[in-house]
């Protein structure tokens, strides 16, 4: 959507957020979107819920994490996360330079391989927001309805012009 100057609507919406992020800079800048931010105590450390898109992130930060990942309780935390939420996100903050975070990541993707669990490696708080934000606005009434009429759309320009289609088209009527 766009004004008559072509400029984009700005996208706001409730997001239901740990009271543990009360104080976190995601949330100010968040805030400084005009999001409307509802903190839970009954929401765990470190989710954000977005209820229009049906999403939840769970991101953790992994310089917060001890050296042995093991003894954190990062992998029942997770576990626990994707019972819960049907459509989750893990969002591990890290710059990913290094073998350790590399090694987390890698023990992850193998023990929850094959559940609803999607992993987004980010690097810092903008990534977090970004990604959150992208995500959560494609799988959101309306965009997600008009996101699926261009596809539509598109699927249909290239049957109707695409060559090999015209030539499937001729073979099946010849």
């Amino acid at each position: 959507m766009t004004t008559d100057t072509q400029q984009p609507i700005p996208w706001k919406t409730t997001i239901i957020a740990s009271s543990s992020l009360q104080s976190h800079d995601v949330i100010r800048s968040l805030n400084g979107q005009q999001h409307r931010i509802r903190f839970s105590d009954s929401v765990e450390c470190g989710v954000f819920i977005f209820p229009l898109s049906g999403t939840a992130f769970l991101v953790v930060w992994l310089d917060e994490l001890p050296e042995n990942v093991n003894e954190t309780g990062l992998f029942e935390k997770i576990k626990n996360f994707i019972k819960v939420h049907r459509n989750s996100f893990l969002l591990l903050c890290a710059p990913f330079n290094g073998k350790r975070e590399l090694d987390i990541l890698s023990d992850i993707q193998q023990r929850f391989f094959g559940s609803n669990l999607r992993i987004l490696p980010v690097r810092n708080n903008g990534d977090i927001i970004k990604g959150m934000l992208t995500i959560a606005k494609a799988t959101s009434k309306p965009h997600v309805d008009s996101i699926q009429d261009r596809l539509s759309l598109a699927r249909a320009h290239i049957i109707e012009r695409s060559p090999v289609w015209k030539m499937l088209r001729d073979v099946k009527l010849g």
